[in-house]
């Protein structure tokens, strides 16, 4: 049993994240986008401060320093107020699929800046996500405003790539779990602003907009990472990166049993169009025995 344990670990974060997108959809409805990413980011950067800072920690350089602030801003701050944004606009279900082709951004932004050579795998999982996100696009294409929300998907996903990319390097010094708090910490203060209209909806809001809240704050963002971050320490990269592929499924059926909504056929088969293309994009290639093997991308952390 105890070597299940990184297993049942990544899992319960998998269904984490995948209730996320169903509680920022029910929690959107009373609280705008930057005020529930702020109310969400606030509770996690209390509870993760207050695992991290019980237990010793590392100094970072600032050359980490400045990296972990680049993800906080990208990953944490503009990516949770896009996909807020995003779900008032598409229904849970389609937006955990498009969220779910960052690691082909993460491939690409890796051969461009990290200097990894492109294989064939990540441009044909490349057109075949590309395809799937065509496909959605034309499901939504008769309401502009879901258009729109499939556009911000995709930028959100972008911006948690780049985040990913930088908090990379980071990691090989730093634990998971002290650059996860920091990112989320430097989130929070970039949707600082939001604090006064935070106050008014909260005021406002019902209580069950206000549960949602405090669910985002402590499972998906506090828990999720920290079991994430367990199994990804003691657990197969290779096993991890396959649970992920669980969260569209497990979202579509929590938004239909607790919001009563799922995305249209049409979106669902491009939406496995866009899971088959990162399947292959992050397939490493068959090499010879002569030659290195490419390091695995690490697998995408949603929520």
């Amino acid at each position: 049993m105890k070597k299940q344990l990184p297993l049942v670990a990544a899992l319960v974060a998998v269904v984490l994240w995948a209730a996320a997108f169903v509680g920022i959809r029910a929690a959107g409805r009373s609280f705008s986008p930057g005020p529930l990413a702020l109310g969400r980011l606030a509770i996690g950067s209390v509870l993760l401060g207050a695992v991290v800072l019980s237990r010793p920690t590392i100094r970072p350089t600032k050359r980490e320093l400045g990296l972990l602030v680049l993800a906080g801003l990208l990953w944490f701050g503009v990516y949770q107020v896009l996909l807020n944004e995003a779900e008032r606009r598409v229904d849970a279900g389609t937006a955990s699929m498009l969220v779910l082709i960052a690691p082909i951004f993460i491939v690409a932004l890796a051969a461009v800046f990290l200097k990894e050579r492109t294989t064939p795998n990540l441009l044909l999982g490349g057109a075949l996500a590309f395809a799937g996100v065509v496909v959605i696009g034309l499901a939504t294409s008769s309401r502009s405003a879901s258009l729109v929300g499939v556009i911000l998907c995709l930028v959100a996903a972008l911006a948690s790539a780049i985040g990913m990319v930088a908090e990379k390097p980071v990691l090989n010094r730093i634990t998971a779990l002290q650059a996860t708090w920091s990112c989320c910490v430097v989130g929070a203060l970039v949707c600082l602003p939001y604090a006064p209209q935070l106050v008014r909806e909260w005021r406002m809001a019902p209580a069950g907009a206000i549960a949602w809240l405090l669910f985002l704050g402590v499972f998906p963002t506090s828990i999720a990472f920290t079991t994430w971050a367990y199994a990804l320490a003691r657990g197969s990269a290779g096993r991890l990166a396959a649970t992920a592929y669980l969260v569209p499924p497990i979202t579509i059926v929590m938004s239909w049993l607790i919001l009563g909504e799922v995305p249209t056929l049409i979106a669902v088969l491009g939406g496995v169009l866009c899971l088959v293309g990162v399947a292959i994009a992050r397939k490493a290639p068959t090499v010879r025995a002569s030659e290195p093997v490419p390091a695995p991308v690490p697998p995408a952390r949603h929520r």
